[in-house]
């Protein structure tokens, strides 16, 4: 009489012969075969960083910001008070304070530019002018740094002009006093003064 409390089962063989296991160095070992090849990092920027840091959000939607200030943009100092005088014909339409803020956007974009252009041959965002810190050499050999005004045009569609010749699309060109912009095919006339001080 067995004293187990547990029915007897009978043990089942397995079928499959016993063989011993693979070597554990031949398990692991890699082949130039079995790795997929490595990928190289792409440092190529890809926009989608600044597109994120450029979009700013309105009730229309979202819109991308084609400018951002550069690290020398500074705002000039209140002795030299430029301005901007906006001309049809005669007629002064409008004056602008420039010297008030270091950058100003100027478009058909209401609500990212700074100045509205109502010309259907303006783009959205047109051109900045944009106040930078430029260091130049003088006799002595030493750096001499000024905040002067510059115009960027936006890779619009019809153009900026300085003086009646055309600014390079993406370059900043220098503003003097008494220069005269024109965006696009308006008509207007857009005077840069600084007031003799």
């Amino acid at each position: 009489m067995s004293r187990s409390r547990s029915p007897r089962r009978d043990r089942r063989r397995s079928r499959s012969p016993r063989r011993p296991l693979p070597s554990q160095n031949d398990a692991f070992k890699v082949t130039d075969e079995t790795l997929p090849p490595k990928q190289k990092p792409n440092w190529r920027p890809s926009g989608l960083l600044a597109a994120a840091s450029n979009t700013i959000s309105t009730s229309t939607g979202a819109i991308v910001l084609k400018y951002h200030e550069p690290s020398e943009a500074r705002k000039p100092p209140s002795s030299k008070s430029w301005r901007l005088y906006i001309f049809k014909g005669e007629e002064i339409l409008d004056e602008l304070e420039l010297y008030l803020q270091s950058c100003w956007l100027f478009g058909r974009e209401v609500s990212v530019c700074d100045y509205a252009l109502e010309h259907p041959s303006c783009s959205k965002q047109h051109a900045v002018i944009q106040f930078r810190y430029i260091e130049k050499m003088n006799e002595f050999g030493d750096k001499v740094g000024k905040v002067k005004p510059y115009v960027i045009d936006l890779e619009s569609a019809n153009g900026t002009m300085v003086n009646d010749e055309k600014v390079p699309e993406g370059r900043y060109v220098e503003l003097r006093d008494k220069d005269v912009i024109k965006f696009g095919h308006s008509t207007r006339e857009y005077v840069v003064q600084l007031p003799p001080g």
